[in-house]
């Protein structure tokens, strides 16, 4: 559907078809790294890292594994039903049309979960992609990347099928002067491929479904540290166009994930097993409805409900003694949530609100561990069922004294629901170990543009407050083109209570500033 003039109040970039393809890498988090202030758990590219540290976020509110802004394809959300994280090498750069990214939450528009902000990526539309195209690199450490389409466009109507895969013998991960016996390259092996058909069904009808899949395989530089990652998805989506705009949209993601970790000694002579997450199966399912009423020239109204439910859970092995396992551990759950929004705009002044209010609901939370032997209980707890209500919603205004220069300024509220990783799975890394928890509330944001082991359990922290200044520019002169992009962030934790040792701290893995910058030089069909 069109997008409404309000945008303009917010802090919106835009990622074009032309700047996705002129990455280097080819890979989306490098695409995304244009945006300042856009920032993964970790800073290891999806060649190297646990899939598990994949979550985005915005605005300077601290990294996690479960996303904190709402990524969507094509209306779809696309994060891990079970975990949050988002599978990066599920998308492959040449079959992206657009990438739009709003800083903030509030809008609701594509469903809850956009606390900090929403990163929308459009399917490239099949009239502006070559009949056949293909794209092959090779480079060190037997790095090879091919990425292959066909497209058939008739009339309205136009058929895509893509595919691509990845695989590389990989660094090391750690560093020459702490490297040991025990260390070794990280390979990879990655493959997708997508579907995509577009039916006209009527004069003011389109029928748009999808069907894609991956497969994401890695090793993180150490004996015992394989992980694999798989998942389908499939929508199906009538868009209306006549006096009345509508989008009807249903789709269905399966998820499947395993992964094992290792210790390793001090002098790093020798890693040992010490957990084989060995499945984690995840399903979400959904739908959304959408109208866009005829209110007149310089106003935009929009208004739908949307519905999603995901369920998942984990299944490992842990607490290994010579190698082998003695403690086998099941823990998940599912969750609900369905919600009415409603978004409008004004050419006066450039006004726009919208809004959403959600109903939502966990159940069948469940932790089961158990001695694997004799097959002892250790741990047998069914959570109760939760539910809530919530509320989403921003405002904002845009004025434009002279051409050049445009003032904005908007306030947003966004909250997310933990994810079921966060609420039921316990977790330890080395010495430290953090229990499950099924009570914390959901997470609500509020903002303004203008040595030795612990056992801990998650907690609502009372807030973090983020306060930051944000830069985009371009520049264009003939064949060249200069892209700029700063971020300074000062983000600072507010805690009372057991958590008052993090008052006034910086939330982790939130750096203060971010730069990104790229120079292209343009002339005819070549791009450097």
């Amino acid at each position: 559907m069109p997008r409404g003039q309000g945008d303009r109040a917010f802090d919106v970039v835009v990622i074009d078809a032309d700047r996705v393809r002129e990455n280097a890498s080819n890979r989306l988090e490098s695409v995304l790294a244009d945006v300042a202030g856009l920032e993964q758990f970790r800073r290891s590219d999806s060649r190297t890292a646990n899939p598990t540290s994949q979550g985005i976020s915005l605005r300077g509110i601290g990294g996690n594994a479960g996303s904190r802004a709402l990524l969507v394809l094509d209306g779809v959300p696309q994060a891990d039903p079970f975990g949050g994280w988002v599978p990066f090498p599920a998308y492959a750069t040449d079959r992206i049309g657009l990438i739009r990214v709003t800083r903030g939450g509030g809008s609701g528009y594509f469903g809850p979960g956009e606390l900090a902000g929403t990163v929308e990526i459009e399917s490239a539309p099949a009239q502006a992609q070559a009949p056949l195209a293909a794209d092959l690199a090779y480079g060190s450490r037997r790095a090879f990347d091919a990425s292959a389409s066909a497209t058939l466009a008739r009339g309205e109507g136009a058929a895509t099928l893509s595919a691509a895969y990845a695989r590389g013998d990989g660094f090391f991960p750690t560093v020459s002067g702490s490297r040991g016996p025990a260390d070794r390259p990280a390979p990879y092996k990655q493959f997708s491929a997508a579907t995509r058909t577009v039916i006209a069904v009527g004069a003011e009808t389109e029928l748009q479904a999808n069907l894609s899949g991956f497969t994401d395989t890695r090793e993180r530089g150490t004996a015992f540290t394989r992980n694999r990652s798989e998942g389908a998805d499939a929508s199906v989506r009538l868009v209306g166009r006549g006096t009345w705009g509508w989008s009807a949209l249903a789709y269905l993601q399966t998820r499947a994930f395993a992964s094992r970790f290792a210790g390793v000694d001090a002098a790093r002579t020798v890693a040992n097993p010490t957990l084989n997450q060995y499945n984690t199966p995840a399903s979400g399912v959904g739908g959304r409805f959408e109208l866009v009423a005829p209110v007149g020239q310089g106003r935009d109204v929009c208004f739908g409900a949307d519905v999603r439910r995901v369920d998942g859970r984990t299944q490992e092995n842990y607490s290994y003694v010579t190698g082998l396992p003695t403690q086998l551990r099941v823990a998940g759950g599912a969750a609900l949530t369905y919600g009415l929004f409603a978004d409008g705009s004004a050419e006066l002044g450039d006004l726009t609100l919208g809004g959403r209010l959600d109903q939502w609901r966990l159940n069948d939370g469940v932790l089961r561990e158990k001695v694997i032997a004799p097959g002892v209980p250790l741990t047998e707890a069914r959570f109760a069922e939760g539910r809530g209500t919530e509320w989403t919603g921003r405002a904002g205004a845009a004025w434009a004294p002279v051409s050049a220069v445009t003032l904005r300024a908007a306030g947003y509220r966004g909250w997310r629901l933990p994810t079921l990783n966060d609420l039921y799975r316990p977790i330890r890394v080395g010495a430290e170990a953090t229990a499950a928890n099924a009570a914390p509330d959901p997470e609500g944001l509020v903002g303004v543009d203008g040595g030795g082991g612990f056992y801990r359990v998650r907690q609502n922290l009372d807030a973090i407050r983020s306060i930051g200044l944000e830069v985009d520019a371009r520049w264009d002169r003939g064949p060249w083109s200069l892209r700029a992009s700063w971020s300074h962030v000062d983000p600072r934790v507010e805690a009372s209570g057991g958590a008052a040792a993090l008052d006034g701290l910086r939330p982790a893995q939130t750096p203060r500033d971010l730069l990104s910058g790229s120079l292209a030089w343009r002339r005819g069909g070549a791009v450097r």
